[in-house]
């Protein structure tokens, strides 16, 4: 009887030397947020002054005096803070005073006192007295790729409001942040998101200028414009653009992001500074 062929056992394969390779990601070209010296920055803010005058109605600049004053609240704001200047950066500084409800762009300096103030318009803060109308709270704020920001739908609502202005305008997320409830006596605290916006143009935007907002700051159609198209609050996202294309596609195409752009809305109380409330 003939014998069955053995079977043929395959070679073992050879022991593992080590964990799988792993893919290592490719490294973020992340660019750095632009510094200027602070003669090329004066430069800059005097180029953004220009600008300013032609594109925004209504825009102002101040009195040597009030400059001083909006520096020393910004500059006292940003101690209470604990916020330090690291490069030449515009503020966005907002009082929320009701006797003043105003914006002022300032440029700060980080080896120089001499901030120069630009100037502002109208704005409107949070509104007292109202219910579920909060008072916009005073600090420094950042606009962080921590959050995403967005743009108008132009929706109107019951009443045929726009509240955050026309299709496409700008809304900066500033984030959740503790403000006093307008309607309560007591001054009790409650927890709001904090955003700068337009509002409607055909029936709100004129009253800019008095406290109105449920607690956001509300903005002229012709800033939101321009402060989105030079970046003034998106240093930070334009970093983030370079590697998240949600960023790339909120920022506006045709853009011209100055370099002297920033990241800090601050807002103020001229009220509070004097005593008078």
């Amino acid at each position: 009887m003939p014998l069955l062929p053995e079977a043929v056992v395959p070679p073992a394969a050879p022991a593992p030397t080590g964990a799988p390779a792993e893919q290592v990601a490719p490294a973020l070209d992340i660019p750095p947020l632009p510094a200027l010296d602070d003669e090329a920055a004066r430069a800059e803010a005097q180029h953004l002054l220009m600008a300013m005058r032609r594109e925004i109605p209504h825009f102002q600049t101040v009195s040597a005096r009030d400059a001083d004053r909006w520096v020393a609240m910004a500059r006292a704001q940003l101690a209470r803070d604990k916020m330090t200047i690291d490069r030449a950066q515009v503020l966005m500084v907002v009082d929320r005073n009701p006797r003043v409800q105003r914006v002022c762009f300032v440029l700060a300096l980080p080896d120089d006192d001499a901030w120069v103030v630009l100037g502002g318009t109208r704005v409107s803060t949070g509104q007292a007295g109202r219910k579920y109308y909060y008072l916009t709270p005073t600090g420094v704020f950042i606009n962080s790729p921590d959050r995403l920001g967005y743009r108008a739908e132009g929706t109107r609502n019951e009443h045929g409001i726009r509240g955050l202005g026309a299709r496409g305008m700008r809304v900066w997320d500033m984030g959740w942040q503790w403000a006093v409830k307008g309607w309560r006596a007591d001054r009790e605290q409650g927890q709001i998101r904090l955003e700068i916006h337009a509002t409607d143009p055909d029936f709100l935007e004129a009253r800019l200028g008095h406290p109105a907002s449920e607690g956001c700051v509300r903005i002229p159609a012709a800033l939101n414009r321009f402060m989105d198209r030079h970046g003034l609050l998106d240093v930070q996202y334009e970093q983030a653009a370079s590697y998240d294309g949600r960023f790339r596609a909120l920022l506006p195409r045709d853009r011209t992001p100055s370099p002297i752009a920033g990241d800090a809305l601050v807002v103020v109380d001229s009220a509070q500074s004097e005593g008078m409330i």
